[in-house]
């Protein structure tokens, strides 16, 4: 069961980047281009959304199944387990918050620029704090 978990989530991660990405890059071209925001538009925010939710949940429960999990945390001084049990956890929990953020935002938003704006940076944080805590060594080994 563990190493199912483990292989969906490193799996799923790619997709999710990947779906979270192309949000950002969308709605940049939204500001850059001045368009109306349009369902498409929303869809496309949506799936990065719903992507990072599920690799959040999928994330936390191979957290407490997995051996490294909270069993290592009183071991910080090693730099990858601490990765692994802490930094990576945390950050990427903070990072699907600014995600749900943005979301929130651009519902409330009155026009396409706000819209726009609001996924631009709170996806593009959460963005910027899922990649800076990926695992890179385990991700690329599998």
């Amino acid at each position: 069961m563990y190493t199912f978990i483990q292989k969906f989530h490193s799996g799923w991660a790619y997709l999710a980047l990947l779906l979270l990405l192309i949000a950002v890059f969308n709605a940049v071209l939204g500001i850059i281009s001045k368009k109306e925001f349009t369902a498409k538009d929303r869809k496309i925010a949506l799936f990065g959304l719903i992507g990072t939710h599920i690799q959040l949940v999928v994330g936390l429960l191979l957290y407490f199944v997995s051996p490294l999990g909270l069993d290592s945390l009183g071991q910080m001084k090693d730099a990858a387990l601490r990765l692994t049990s802490l930094e990576h956890p945390l950050t990427n929990i903070i990072a699907i918050v600014l995600i749900t953020i943005g979301w929130s935002k651009h519902k409330k938003a009155e026009n396409s620029l706000a819209k726009f704006k609001s996924i631009t940076i709170f996806y593009g944080l959460g963005l910027v704090l899922i990649l800076s805590r990926i695992p890179w060594k385990l991700w690329l080994n599998n």
